[in-house]
């Protein structure tokens, strides 16, 4: 039965791509759409918000660059440590929960920091894996996204979004404790 699915799996994997592009040919052609041309435009105006979010891109890579070389990052951490512990959140999460909001790639590297030290298969392991999954890098989205459009108000989008992050990282802690705990 598994030898069957993986099988499965492993064909829809290899043909998903060229069936999609194909399918996306096909539409075209019966709509009688220039495909290619379509296709050139939008490369092209995807080359042109490329170059309007680099500035944003950079911004955001200097400021958590200068946030964590600073030691903000373990200033932070230590000083809520004792006040989230009798939550149930362990303090070697909390350098995970400030910076997913901040940069995706960073998370990624304090994902594979904690894995490294503490092991996949552990309770904080896999704390830190839900929480990697399980969040959105709100100041990143909002910089660059709102940056490439140029809107400069952004009103209620910042308290929304981490109101959205404490409520995925208050649920991914529960869930593990409860499911690895």
């Amino acid at each position: 039965m598994s030898d069957g699915f993986a099988l499965f799996s492993d064909a829809v994997a290899r043909w998903s791509i060229p069936v999609i592009l194909l399918l996306i040919l096909g539409i075209g052609a019966l709509k009688r759409v220039r495909v290619y041309e379509s296709f050139v435009g939008g490369a092209k105006e995807g080359f042109n918000v490329a170059l309007r979010i680099i500035p944003y891109l950079v911004a955001m890579l200097v400021a958590i660059g200068m946030f964590r070389a600073s030691g903000a990052l373990e200033f932070i951490t230590s000083g809520l440590a004792p006040v989230l512990a009798p939550l149930g959140v362990p303090p070697e999460v909390l350098p995970m929960m400030l910076i997913m909001p901040l940069s995706g790639s960073g998370a990624q590297g304090v994902l594979a920091e904690g894995l490294k030290t503490y092991g996949p298969d552990t309770l904080l392991g896999n704390m830190l894996s839900v929480l990697n999954g399980s969040n959105e890098t709100t100041f990143y989205i909002i910089a660059v996204y709102f940056g490439s459009v140029a809107i400069r108000n952004i009103r209620h989008a910042l308290p929304a979004a981490l109101i959205g992050n404490i409520a995925g990282f208050a649920v991914a802690v529960a869930l593990c404790n409860l499911l690895f705990g």
